[in-house]
């Protein structure tokens, strides 16, 4: 069953070099949002670099890696439907914000 804590690692950002058009820049990232970067470049078949590059294309106003973050999370809410949160045990949490299922039980830390 599914839980809101996250799936591991403790947060810790971690800097990579990426080249965007061209030009080597630098993001700064929590693991888990390298993770679903490479992730989305598996299944999108194209490397960071490229992806980096779309996601500087997009030109919202914010920061680059503000950018990164919200390319992520739309990437994947695009991507998720009601049948998929049931499988994975979401929508169980308490009025109070406390997980339903536990999260000891699901392997993950309660917040």
């Amino acid at each position: 069953m599914g839980s809101l804590a996250p799936a591991g690692g403790n947060g810790s950002s971690v800097s990579r070099n990426v080249t965007i058009s061209g030009h080597r820049t630098s993001i700064r990232l929590q693991r888990e949002m390298w993770d679903a970067l490479e992730e989305i470049c598996r299944r999108e078949r194209i490397t960071l670099h490229q992806l980096c590059t779309r996601i500087a294309e997009i030109k919202s106003g914010r920061s680059l890696t503000s950018e990164v973050r919200v390319f992520a999370v739309g990437y994947f809410r695009a991507a998720a439907d009601d049948e998929g949160h049931r499988r994975a045990g979401h929508g169980m949490l308490d009025s109070d914000g406390g997980d339903r299922h536990g999260a000891a039980a699901a392997g993950g830390r309660a917040r």
